[in-house]
């Protein structure tokens, strides 16, 4: 779960309809307005294109090779 919200008087006041269960464990981190998270392309730039060995065919039959058959509607 998620919640975003701001600081107000030194406490953090959550966006309107946010409910959080008593007794939930929560953490806040912090964030600059101005600080953006990396993309997902950014976060694995340094793992992307470095398999090696895999079908030329993967893109359109994965389910074939994650789970060894194609599954079809209705079966």
């Amino acid at each position: 779960m998620e919640c975003k919200g701001h600081v107000e008087g030194g406490v953090v006041v959550l966006e309107p309809g946010s409910i959080l269960k008593e007794g939930l464990e929560v953490r806040i981190v912090a964030m600059d307005a101005e600080e953006s998270l990396p993309t997902l392309a950014e976060r694995f730039k340094s793992i992307s294109g470095k398999a090696e060995g895999l079908p030329s065919d993967l893109a359109e039959k994965h389910d074939y090779y994650l789970h060894g058959s194609v599954l079809r509607p209705g079966s």
